[in-house]
Parts: C-alpha cells; sequence; structure tokens
C-alpha cells in the first residue's frame, strides 16, 4: 500500500525538522539490510546524536528544495538511500557507522553534506579520524588541570624559596657573628 500525499507531506515536514538541527547528512545504500540490521544502526548511532531515516529520494529532495546549505545532497540521491542525519558528536556517528559497516558488510557509503560542501567518502573517514567530542572535553580538562597543578606548584614554591633565602641569610650572620665573638 503505497503512501498518501498527507503522509508524504508529513515525512517531508520531519525530514526538514531534522535538517534544521543536523550538523551533518551522511547518504547510505542501505540495499539489503534486514530490518534488525537497520535496528542495530539505529541503536549504534542514537548515543552520538544521530537519526538514521529511510526516505524515498525524491522526498529527500523536496526536503532540501531550498535549503543552500543542503543543496549538495541532491548529487547523492540515488538508489536506495537511508540518511544519517548527525546533530551532535559527528566524528562518534562516523564512527559507530563505520563499526557498523565492518559487521554487516552490506552498506555502501555515498558520501555526504557538511556545512554546504559535498564531501566524498575519504572526507568522511578523515572527519571520523578526528577524536570524538568525550575525548577532546577530556583532552582540554587535562590540559587545564596541567597548567592549573603548575601555578599551584609555582605559587606555594614562591614563600617556601624565600623561606629558604632568609633561613640561610639568618645562618650566614649567625656564622659571621660566631667569628667575631671569637676573634
Amino acid at each position: 500500500m503505497g503512501r498518501t500525499l498527507k503522509d508524504k507531506q508529513a515525512m517531508v515536514a520531519e525530514l526538514k525538522e531534522t535538517l534544521n538541527e543536523a550538523q551533518l547528512i551522511l547518504a547510505i545504500d542501505y540495499q539489503g539490510l534486514t530490518v534488525a540490521e537497520i535496528t542495530d544502526l539505529r541503536r549504534r548511532l542514537h548515543p552520538t546524536g544521530t537519526v538514521c531515516k529511510i526516505a524515498k529520494n525524491t522526498l529527500m529532495g523536496i526536503a532540501i528544495d531550498g535549503q543552500a546549505n543542503w543543496q549538495p545532497m541532491s548529487e547523492l540521491l540515488k538508489g536506495t538511500s537511508a540518511f544519517l542525519l548527525v546533530k551532535e558528536d559527528i566524528s562518534g556517528a562516523i564512527k559507530a557507522y563505520q563499526e557498523f559497516q565492518k559487521v554487516s558488510k552490506k552498506t555502501e557509503l555515498r558520501g555526504g553534506v557538511m556545512e554546504g560542501r559535498l564531501l566524498k567518502e575519504a572526507d568522511v573517514k578523515a572527519i571520523g579520524d578526528l577524536p570524538s567530542k568525550e575525548q577532546l572535553i577530556a583532552q582540554i580538562a587535562g590540559a587545564i588541570n596541567g597548567v592549573a597543578t603548575a601555578l599551584a606548584v609555582s605559587i606555594n614554591e614562591v614563600p617556601a624559596s624565600l623561606g629558604r633565602s632568609i633561613k640561610a641569610v639568618a645562618e650566614k650572620d649567625a656564622g659571621n657573628a660566631e667569628t667575631d665573638v671569637a676573634a
């Protein structure tokens, strides 16, 4: 049973809403995937803030029409398409898809669109090799912690150094006083 015009309009509206929230769209050929495998893909992508939408290319074409940021996607609209709409963790989403692809060996990445630019498979792979959002936050936190520790040690060292200097001067003066008394 085909979809009614109302169903198609609702799907286009839903796609447009998701597109407004997305930072990256990946187009994959999902031919040959079972429902269980698509569910597995969606489960893997969910923690990264990614939505997997299976839609007809014509409906996606209508959804991107008039949105200059997503226009390059029209080159990827062919065959059986599933669209990965990445909202949050771009690198994590790409890694999750790559892990799924290694296991299933049934999907093919056609490319993607980010910030109005068409990305080929090599571009997407390069973005996937970047550290994830959590790793970057950990690296920044570690760097800040390292600076704070070094600053605390430096600040603590000033009074200790001053104390050692005063003690050395006092011992020197005491040594000079003893030599004066002995003379």
